[in-house]
C-alpha cells in the first residue's frame, strides 16, 4: 500500500482499566426463574433456592413438610417484630452462642456485624474496640452512616453464617414481604454469597421475587390449611403484633372498641419491656406504644430511641418510616418535633428521596421561629442540591443562596460555643460547594476558617467528631492543591481524633499511593478492612498497590473478591477486564466487559477494553466501532486514541493513525506514544519528523530498547 504499511512495529498501548479514587454504581443482579425440583423422596432439591409465594404461613409450612423438609429455623421477619434486621437478629441467635464456644475467633472477626444486627447478643459479643464516637453526646453525634454500610454488614454476616451452618441446611423465612431494607439486602446477600447446596433459602412472601434477588424457583402455595382456634382471639392477635394471618383474629380485633384496643396495646407493650429483649424497642413496643393510651408522649418518645438507634447504625430507610410516624405525636414546634424533622429528613437525604427531604425541610421553617432550626434547615437544603448524586442536577446556585442563610443566621446566635461550632459546620458546607465548582482555594479558606473557629472557640476535648472531619476535608483540599505533606499531616491528625474509623485510612491510602508510597497506602488499606465489616472499597484499592508491585494474581483475587461483596462495582469490571486482556485471558475480559456495560452501557473504559479484544480477535471493523464509542464518551480518554491509532494503522489508514496519535499526545506525553508515531510517520516517509519523535521518546525514557534500536538504525 502506498505510503503505508500493515506490518506494524509500534507498541500497542493496552487499557487496563482505570486507576482512580473508587467510584461504585449499584445494579441489579438478573433473575432466574425455575421450578422447584423434588428428589424420589420428596425432599428439597438444594441445586437453588426457593421463592414461595402465598399468603398463608399454614400452607408453608404443609408445603414444607410434605417435602420432608427439616428446616434450620422458621424466622419471622416482619419489621413490626424488632425493626431492622429481624430475621438476620434471629438467624445470629440460632448460630452465635454455638460458635463462641466452638469458634470464638471467628465472632470476634464479625463483632461489628454481629452486634449492629443483633442487639441481644451485644451481652455476649465483646467489641474488639470502640470508637469514640459511641460516647457522644447528641449534639456532637453529627456522622450519619452512608447507605453502603448495611451492604458491608449483610457481607460479614454471609460469610459468618457460610463458616456456621452445616452442609444441606434449609432455612425458612417468613413475611419476606414485610421485611426493613436491612433484611431484604441480607437475604440477597445470603442466596448470592452462599451455595444452595450448604443453606437452602426458602423465602416466603405474598410478593414475586425482586428482580435483586438471584437463582430462585418459583412455586406454587398449597391450599389453605384452617388456623388454630385460640379463646381470645383479639388478644393473640395483638401477641402476634399484629402480624399474624388469621382473619378471624384480625376481625376480632377491629370489633374492639379503641380503648380496649390501646389497652390490649399498652398491655403487650409492658409484657415486652418486661422482658428485657433490646430488638423489639426497634418494632413491636414503639408500635403498641403508638397505638396505645398514651400515644402522643409514650409512643412519641418510643418512636424517637427507635430513630435514634436506627440513626447511629445507619439503618436509614427505617430512620425514614419511623421518624414520619413519630413526627405524627410529636407536638408541632417542640424539641421533639425538630429532632425528628432533623433526623428524618438528613436520612432521606442520603437515600436520594430529595422531594421528600424538602417537605421535611420546608416543614421546620414553617413551624419553628428558633434561629437554630432555620440555620440547621437551610444548611439540609443547600446539601440535597450540592451533594445531588447527578451532576446534572445538581443546582449550586441555589445551595449557595441556602448555605449564605444558614451561615448568616449562626454568626448571630448567641452562645459562644453554639455559635463556633454551628457556624463552623456551615462554612464546611459552603467549602462542598466551592470544591463543587471547581474553585478549591476559596474551599481551603473556608475550612480553615472553620477550624481556627473550632480551636478558638470550643471548648478542649469537645466535638471530636466536628474536629476530625474539618480535617479530615482539609486533607482532600490540601493534596487536590498538590501540597501532599500538609495533607498526610492533615490526615494522621483526623486519624487520631478516632483511630477506629475506616474511611480516613482509605482516604490516606490513596494520598499515600498516588505519592508513590505503596508500602503506606498497603498498610493503611489493610488497617481499614481490620477495622470494618467487608469493605469492597479496600480491596478494590489494595489490588491497584498489588498491580503496581506487579503481583497480579493478588490483584485479580482482590478484583474478584470486590465483585463478589457488591456485583455493582463497576470500577472492579473495568481494571479486571483490562489485566485480563493484558494477560490474553480474553474470554473472562469480554464476561467483565458485558457484566459493565450492562451497568453503564457508555462506559469509555469498557469500550476502550472491548476494543483490544476485537483487535485480538482479528475484527477490525468492531474494534474501530468500539473505540469510536470510547471517544464519544470521554473525548479526553488517552488510551482510546492510542489503540483507534494502531487499528488504523493496521488498516491502512496511516494518516489517520498519525492523527489520533497527535490528539493523544496532547492530552498526555509518553514514550509509547511518540515511538508510536514515529513509526507511522516513518511509513509515510516523514523522517524527519518521525526522528524528532524518537528524540523525544528518548527524553522520557532513556532507557527504552526500542526507542534506542530505532535511532540507530538511523
Amino acid at each position: 500500500m502506498p505510503g503505508g504499511s500493515n506490518n506494524w512495529t509500534g507498541k500497542r498501548v493496552r487499557h487496563e482499566g482505570q486507576h482512580e479514587e473508587n467510584r461504585c454504581a449499584q445494579a441489579e443482579a438478573g433473575q432466574a426463574e425455575r421450578q422447584l425440583q423434588r428428589d424420589p423422596q420428596g425432599v428439597i432439591d438444594h441445586s437453588g433456592h426457593v421463592w414461595l409465594q402465598g399468603e398463608h404461613s399454614s400452607d408453608r409450612a404443609s408445603l414444607l413438610a410434605s417435602w420432608g423438609a427439616l428446616p434450620l429455623g422458621v424466622l419471622d421477619a416482619h419489621r413490626r417484630r424488632n425493626g431492622p434486621y429481624t430475621f438476620g437478629g434471629a438467624l445470629l441467635a440460632l448460630l452465635v452462642p454455638a460458635a463462641l464456644r466452638e469458634a470464638p475467633a471467628l465472632v470476634a472477626a464479625h463483632d461489628i456485624e454481629i452486634r449492629a444486627v443483633a442487639p441481644g447478643l451485644r451481652a455476649m459479643v465483646v467489641p474488639r474496640w470502640e470508637p469514640p464516637g459511641a460516647r457522644l453526646s447528641d449534639d456532637e453525634r453529627i456522622l450519619v452512616p452512608a447507605p453502603r454500610r448495611t451492604l458491608r454488614i449483610a457481607n460479614g454476616i454471609a460469610e459468618f453464617v457460610r463458616e456456621r451452618v452445616p452442609e444441606g441446611s434449609v432455612l425458612v423465612v417468613e413475611n419476606a414481604h414485610h421485611a426493613d431494607a436491612t433484611d431484604r439486602e441480607l437475604l440477597a446477600v445470603l442466596a448470592r454469597r452462599i451455595a444452595p447446596a450448604r443453606l437452602t433459602l426458602v423465602v416466603c412472601s405474598a410478593e414475586s421475587p425482586p428482580a435483586g434477588f438471584p437463582d430462585l424457583a418459583l412455586h406454587a402455595h398449597a391450599a389453605p390449611a384452617d388456623p388454630p382456634d385460640v379463646p381470645d382471639r383479639a388478644a393473640a392477635y395483638v401477641a402476634s403484633d399484629c402480624t399474624a394471618d388469621d382473619a378471624r383474629q384480625a376481625a376480632a380485633y377491629q370489633a374492639l372498641t379503641p380503648q380496649a384496643r390501646a389497652a390490649l396495646h399498652d398491655r403487650r407493650a409492658g409484657e415486652l419491656l418486661a422482658g428485657a429483649e433490646p430488638a423489639p424497642l426497634l418494632g413491636a413496643v414503639p408500635y403498641h406504644l403508638e397505638h396505645g393510651t398514651d400515644p402522643r408522649g409514650a409512643g412519641a418518645r418510643a418512636l424517637w430511641a427507635a430513630v435514634d438507634h436506627c440513626v447511629r447504625e445507619g439503618f436509614l430507610d427505617a430512620v425514614a418510616e419511623l421518624g414520619i410516624r413519630g413526627l405524627v405525636l410529636a407536638e408541632e414546634g417542640g424539641d421533639l418535633w425538630w429532632r425528628f424533622i432533623q433526623r428524618t429528613a438528613t436520612a432521606l437525604g442520603a437515600l436520594r428521596r430529595h422531594p421528600e427531604a424538602r417537605r421535611l425541610w420546608d416543614l421546620a421553617r414553617r413551624g419553628s421561629a428558633e434561629p437554630g432550626v432555620h440555620a440547621a434547615a437551610a444548611y439540609g437544603t443547600a446539601m440535597l442540591d450540592a451533594r445531588h448524586p447527578d451532576p446534572a442536577a445538581r443546582d449550586l446556585g441555589r445551595a449557595t443562596g441556602w448555605i449564605n442563610e444558614a451561615i448568616a443566621i449562626s454568626t448571630l446566635l448567641p452562645d459562644r460555643e453554639q455559635r463556633a461550632f454551628k457556624l463552623g459546620f456551615d462554612r464546611n458546607g459552603r467549602a462542598l460547594i466551592e470544591l463543587r465548582r471547581g474553585r478549591l482555594p476559596q474551599a481551603l479558606d473556608l475550612v480553615e476558617s472553620a477550624i481556627e473557629l473550632a480551636e478558638r472557640d470550643l471548648p478542649p476535648g469537645r466535638h471530636r467528631t466536628h474536629r476530625m472531619v474539618l480535617l479530615a476535608n482539609r486533607a482532600q483540599l490540601l493534596a487536590a492543591l498538590g501540597r501532599g505533606k500538609e495533607a498526610l499531616d492533615d490526615y494522621s491528625a483526623a486519624i487520631a481524633l478516632d483511630p477506629a474509623f475506616p474511611d480516613h485510612y482509605l482516604d490516606r491510602g490513596n494520598l499515600r499511593f498516588s505519592q508513590g508510597t505503596l508500602d503506606g497506602a498497603l498498610a493503611d488499606y489493610e488497617t481499614a478492612l481490620r477495622l470494618s465489616p467487608p469493605l469492597p472499597e479496600a480491596y478494590y484499592n489494595r489490588a491497584q498497590v498489588h498491580l503496581a508491585q506487579g503481583e497480579g494474581h493478588a490483584a485479580l483475587a482482590d478484583l474478584a473478591h470486590v465483585l463478589e461483596l457488591d456485583p455493582g462495582y463497576l470500577d472492579a469490571y473495568i481494571n479486571r477486564a483490562g489485566m485480563l486482556a493484558v494477560t490474553g485471558r480474553d474470554a473472562e475480559a469480554r464476561a467483565d466487559v458485558a457484566a459493565g456495560l450492562a451497568i453503564d452501557p457508555r462506559n469509555a473504559h469498557l469500550r476502550c477494553v472491548l476494543g483490544q479484544l476485537e483487535c485480538a480477535a482479528g475484527r477490525p471493523a468492531e474494534a474501530l466501532a468500539a473505540f469510536a464509542a470510547a471517544l464519544a464518551a470521554d473525548p479526553r480518554l488517552v488510551p482510546a486514541w492510542a489503540n483507534r491509532a494502531i487499528t488504523r494503522f493496521e488498516t491502512g489508514d496511516v494518516d489517520g493513525a498519525v492523527e489520533d496519535l497527535t490528539r493523544a499526545l496532547e492530552l498526555e506525553e509518553s514514550a509509547e506514544l511518540y515511538f508510536n508515531r514515529a513509526t507511522a510517520l516513518r511509513a509515510l516517509g516523514r523522517e524527519e519528523e518521525a526522528t524528532a519523535d524518537l528524540h523525544r521518546a528518548l527524553d522520557l525514557d532513556p532507557e527504552d530498547p526500542d526507542v534506542r534500536e530505532a535511532l540507530a538504525e538511523r
